[in-house]
């Protein structure tokens, strides 16, 4: 990642910088002698803009992927050459939405690692990493994984009107999680769970970054 800013960082963006963990945390960004088990890094890209929006994919449908369909954080699994989990996310954004964060990001910090719940997925800690971009920057859909790429403003996603469930069927049940709802695009499981993380550390350490806004069309 480049040592210095590569442009003006949003006063918002930069209160949330300074409330997250320092990168250098080897429990939250651990290096590859350090890891025993499957691992992956996903990233939660912030543009600068009237609202502070949230970069979000929606995964192709694939047969055999447990999150086949699903809306989810631009990330995936750990590569052997990768140097840490920052660099993995770092790699997994441009392959998947084209945003080079190496040029145009700048990373503020990790968040707690989380696994899923759900015995039926497979074993694999997960590590988020938050990076801000200028207004302006644009992604694409960079990868046959990925059908969609939208930017979802954050204090849309934090949001009463942006709350709900989904009822998700497993096996022969069919049980409730609570859900974000960005027009007919559902955020639940893991996602919606690292957002939630997200979401707390703003509200306790950078509430400017979620003034209200009107719900917004993503774009």
């Amino acid at each position: 990642m480049p040592g210095s800013t590569p442009f003006a960082l949003d006063p918002r963006l930069a209160s949330l910088q300074r409330a997250l963990p320092d990168l250098a945390d080897s429990h939250l960004n651990p290096a590859p002698a350090q890891a025993d088990a499957a691992q992956a890094a996903v990233s939660l890209v912030l543009r600068a803009g009237p609202d502070i929006e949230l970069l979000l994919i929606r995964r192709a449908e694939a047969e055999g992927d447990p999150w086949s369909g699903h809306m989810a954080l631009p990330g995936g699994r750990r590569d052997p050459l990768d140097q840490s989990l920052l660099e993995t996310a770092v790699r997994e954004t441009l392959e998947e939405t084209g945003v080079c964060l190496t040029e145009s990001g700048v990373p503020f910090g990790p968040l707690a690692p989380l696994a899923p719940a759900n015995r039926r997925l497979p074993p694999i800690s997960i590590f988020p990493f938050v990076f801000g971009v200028p207004e302006g920057t644009r992604a694409k859909a960079a990868s046959p994984e990925v059908d969609e790429v939208l930017w979802a403003p954050v204090p849309y996603l934090q949001s009463e009107e942006a709350s709900g469930t989904v009822e998700i069927p497993l096996g022969d049940l069919t049980r409730l999680f609570p859900c974000l709802r960005v027009e007919e695009r559902v955020i639940w499981g893991l996602t919606y769970n690292i957002l939630q993380d997200f979401f707390r550390t703003i509200r306790e350490g950078s509430p400017e970054a979620i003034a209200q806004a009107p719900p917004p069309t993503p774009r």
